[in-house]
Formats: C-alpha cells, sequence, structure tokens
C-alpha cells in the first residue's frame, strides 16, 4: 500500500531521516520505536506531507505522493493522522468537530455526518459526551474524540503520532484501549510510542529507528526478544552503556575507576552493585593484561533499567584467551565471588576476537540491608 525509496530528510543542522525505504503492506500495524531525535514523528509528516522530504519518493498504492503535482487533499481522504496535541476545535461541540470534515471535504449530508459520528463516539465510549466542548474533557477523552475525528473520513492508513505521551498516566490505558479495538478492524496503521508493551502487544511489524533510518525491524517477537543488531538490543532492554578503551598496560586505571563510578552514579545503581561493577573491571583487567602482548582491549558495562542487573563484556585481541578455562593460579578467584557466571567466546575473523561476559551478581537482600545500616 505506502511504498518508501531512498527517503530523506535534513534540516539546516540536522539530518533525522538519511535514506529510508519501506514498504508498508495492507493491514499492517506497525509501531515505530526508538530514542528521542531519531526521526520516528519525522517519518510520519513526510507520509502524510507535512514535511516536504529532502530527497526519495513516497508512493500511497499507486500515486506518488512526494510528485508536486499530486493532489494532496485527495490523498489525505485516504490517510488521517492523529497526533499528540488533540487539534480540536474549541468553540465546536465533540459532534460538530466530527463531522465537519466529511461534510466539508467529502460533501456528506449533514444528518449521515451526524450519524456516522454517533456510531464513532460510541465506538470510543464518548456518545454522552456530544455536546460537550474540548474544554470539558480530560485529555484522554479529548485524544479519543481525535482518533473518531479521524475515523470519520474512513482513511485506509491511519498514522498516530505519540498519542499517548501528553495524557496524565492515569488516562493513558483508555486511549490504548481504543487504538487495540482499532488494531482490529483491519486499517493499515504506523503508531509511533514509547510504550514498549503496547507496541508488542498491537503490532505484526516493529520499526526501530536510529542512524538516521529504520535500524532494524521484525515481528514483536524478533525485536523484543531476539533483536540482532547492538542498538536495539540496548535499546529494548532498557540498558545502560558505559565503554571504555584500552590500548596500553599504563593506562590511566584511577581515571577510569573515577569515570565507572560516575557512570554507576548517574544511572543510580545501588552502592552494592555499584562496587561490584567497579570490583569486576579491577579484577579483570588485573588477569587479562599479563597475557596481552599488546593490550587492545574494549570494555562495556551495561546496566539494565528493566531488571537491574549489570555485566561487563571485554573483548580483546591476540592469541585464544579464555579465562573461564585457566588454572587456579590465572583463575578468576575473586571474580567468582562476586559474579553469577562467566562466559567466553571467540569470533574468528573479527579485530578483537576472544569475547568475556562477567555478569555480576546481585547483592542479596541481607547484603542490601547490611549496607544501608552502614
Amino acid at each position: 500500500m505506502i511504498r518508501i525509496e531512498h527517503l530523506k530528510k535534513e534540516y539546516p543542522n540536522l539530518t533525522p531521516l538519511k535514506d529510508v525505504s519501506v514498504e508498508i503492506h495492507d493491514g499492517d500495524v506497525i509501531s515505530i520505536i526508538g530514542p528521542s531525535g531519531t526521526g520516528k514523528s519525522t517519518l510520519l509528516r513526510c507520509i502524510n506531507q507535512l514535511e516536504k522530504p529532502t530527497a526519495g519518493k513516497i508512493w500511497l498504492d499507486d500515486i506518488e505522493i512526494t510528485d508536486r503535482k499530486c493532489d494532496m487533499s485527495k490523498v489525505r481522504q485516504k490517510m488521517g493522522m492523529v497526533f499528540q496535541s488533540f487539534n480540536l476545535f474549541g468553540h465546536k461541540t465533540v459532534i460538530e468537530n466530527i463531522m465537519l470534515a466529511p461534510m466539508d471535504l467529502l460533501g456528506m449530508p449533514k444528518q449521515e455526518a451526524y450519524d456516522t459520528g454517533m456510531k464513532l463516539l460510541r465506538m470510543v465510549g464518548l456518545a454522552e459526551k456530544a455536546l460537550n466542548y474540548p474544554d470539558e474533557l480530560s485529555g484522554g477523552q479529548k485524544q479519543r474524540i481525535a482518533i473518531a475525528r479521524t475515523l470519520a473520513m474512513n482513511p485506509d492508513v491511519i498514522l498516530l503520532d505519540e498519542p499517548t505521551s501528553a495524557l496524565d498516566p492515569t488516562m493513558v490505558g483508555e486511549v490504548q484501549a481504543v487504538i487495540r479495538n482499532l488494531a482490529k478492524t483491519g486499517k493499515t496503521m504506523m503508531i509511533v510510542t514509547h510504550e514498549m508493551n503496547f507496541a508488542r502487544a498491537i503490532s505484526n511489524r516493529v520499526f526501530y529507528m536510529d542512524e538516521g533510518g529504520i535500524y532494524e525491524e521484525g515481528s514483536p517477537q524478533k525485536i523484543f526478544d531476539n533483536p540482532t543488531r547492538e542498538n536495539t538490543r540496548r535499546f529494548v532492554r532498557r540498558l545502560k552503556v558505559l565503554e571504555l578503551n584500552i590500548e596500553s598496560r599504563d593506562y590511566d586505571f584511577l581515571g577510569m575507576a573515577g569515570e565507572i563510578e560516575r557512570w554507576c552514579g548517574t544511572n543510580q545503581i545501588p552502592p552494592k552493585l555499584s562496587n561490584r561493577v567497579q570490583l569486576a573491571f579491577e579484577e579483570t583487567m588485573q588477569l587479562l593484561l599479563p597475557h596481552l602482548d599488546s593490550p587492545h582491549v574494549q570494555a562495556s558495562c551495561e546496566y539494565s533499567e528493566q531488571n537491574g542487573g549489570a555485566q561487563w563484556i571485554f573483548r580483546y585481541a591476540g592469541p585464544r584467551l579464555d579465562l573461564t578455562q585457566a588454572d587456579e593460579a590465572l583463575g578468576p578467584a575473586v571474580l567468582k565471588g562476586i559474579t553469577e557466571h562467566i562466559d567466553f567466546d571467540r569470533k574468528e575473523g573479527e579485530p578483537l576476537p576472544d569475547i568475556l561476559h562477567v555478569t555480576i551478581r546481585e547483592a542479596d537482600q541481607g547484603e542490601n540491608h547490611a549496607n544501608k545500616k552502614h
């Protein structure tokens, strides 16, 4: 239904979309996720031509909507959009807001527009608010009215740009419920959202956006359970990451120790776990460096806000060096006391083929209690 080829959008100091090519099929319900500033809303606004692309082409069915000769007023009759802000006319009642576009743009008779509007209000659970004005409604109610207004045009495609981001948390559920029901109707939908559980539940496809485009896409199961690319994995698992490079035996240990401590504090890592994060780095480096002729170690610490766990990943070059198989003289005795497990892998052909995963053991309840008392 929608085909995008080499879409680019740049501003004077920013290029959120560098090169996007993708197809959206009839009936797709696509959630678009990713960090702020990665072009999610820009993509929807380019599809709806609220933003003019810098380069590239977009087709809706067989119509190239990026063609200057394209009549966008007709295209927008097939493509509705729901915004973060509700954009309701404050001087008109709820039912008048819904009736306006079908009457003006489709030439729908007033009675038919009214009947359609009331049907849609019943669908979103707000028929009793038909004669109210927008300022008499809650944020969640306003957004449900905005969805009903979009549906009044009977569009083939519905674009929703963070439809719950402006709402009080207590009102998010009522809007999500309406969108869930809408997704079952067979409408083609694209939804920018920061609600990961909602995206998983509602979608048949998920776009993760980063680095100027669709960085990774797939089913909800693939993106949320088995992402194949590093940025996707870090985002969906809510990982905070610290990256350090060691290229000399005389690296600035004190400087790195301070950097680790500051990073732990910034991310509110519990004190006991923070101590173990720092100790795991120190002990692992002391074990590795004597056995590396030309030290080149990339150390990444990942802390999951989702489950409160932490791990170090050490990547290094040289002959195979597996600490998990070492004898007791080399073996990570101290590490064993603060870790859940230590895993080794080697990927031949990589610049840093040896990979050591050091998963840090979380403090138990007794340790946490004792730590708080001291």
